[in-house]
């Protein structure tokens, strides 16, 4: 009974994680796309630091119970290298998707007007033209195909999974210390966003891009979000996936089997002392009689 109550909370916990990057990603993306002049039009990098802290602030909140996958490549990638229950897997990739879903829903619950008055305004519509759907999913920037897309996802989500599993291995004294590391983790989350973030909206994780598409092909985006423009839905899913796998392997193979152990301490054992002043027990048998 406990483990189940224990696996279910840390279902809830994943999806609590990524609604919490999604609920303020998106937020903030909503806030850079609906608004002219836009806040973020000229600071882009607040927009990456937005998501990054997004993760950050997950990371404190959910970690202790469930470490805080938040993704479906890091859940793969930990069964792959560290040893995480792949019977898990499956039921955390699906936390985290519904995760996804309860965020976008979140972020369309507080800019219902904005989008409606955004879409009016520039002529769009949701179904047929996609009207303000790069603020809940990703999508091809300019002169990007979905398969030069592929290329940059994976990429991408290698560099993140390296960073996560240097920042989390346990050999690697160069970490930040002191729960320090979710910060780290979050910034490395901005940095990939500010350095190729117009290639397709860096997702780097198919739940935090699966989840929205799912809750706008059913809020009235319909084919806009699934399969969206040249089918484009699978790109989100495929590239983290492989990258994940590639990167964190990297770190496994290619720098964690170098770094110095720790020398154990081998344990003093002292030369007992006998008292002659202290008469010994009698040695017993089996059958309690003295020997």
């Amino acid at each position: 009974m406990f483990i189940n109550r224990q696996f279910f909370g840390e279902l809830i916990s994943e999806c609590l994680a990524v609604m919490i990057i999604v609920l303020i990603g998106d937020s903030v993306a909503a806030m850079y796309t609906l608004y002219d002049p836009s806040p973020y039009k000229l600071s882009y990098w607040g927009v990456c630091i937005v998501w990054g802290l997004g993760v950050t602030i997950a990371i404190y909140i959910t970690g202790s119970v469930s470490g805080t996958h938040a993704n479906p490549a890091v859940s793969v990638s930990l069964a792959l290298y560290r040893g995480f229950p792949w019977r898990k897997v499956l039921p955390y990739c699906g936390a985290q998707v519904l995760g996804g879903m309860i965020g976008a829903m979140l972020v369309y619950v507080m800019y219902q007007p904005v989008i409606d008055h955004y879409n009016l305004a520039h002529h769009l519509d949701r179904a047929s033209d996609g009207g303000a759907a790069g603020v809940f999913f990703t999508h091809p920037g300019e002169f990007v195909t979905p398969m030069h897309a592929l290329l940059d996802e994976t990429i991408l989500t290698a560099l993140l999974l390296f960073g996560i599993f240097a920042v989390t291995c346990e050999y690697n004294t160069q970490a930040p210390q002191a729960n320090s590391s979710a910060l780290i983790i979050g910034l490395l989350v901005a940095s990939i966003g500010a350095c190729a973030g117009y290639l397709e909206s860096w997702a780097i994780n198919p739940a935090r891009d699966f989840g929205p598409r799912l809750f706008c092909f059913l809020g009235g985006w319909k084919y806009s979000a699934l399969p969206g423009p040249d089918g484009f839905w699978w790109v989100p899913i495929v590239g983290p996936l492989c990258g994940g796998v590639i990167g964190a392997g990297a770190y496994q193979f290619l720098v964690r089997p170098f770094i110095p152990r720790p020398t154990p301490e081998i344990p003093v054992v002292h030369k007992a002392t006998v008292r002659e002043d202290i008469t010994p027990l009698p040695v017993t048998g089996t059958t309690g009689q003295e020997a």
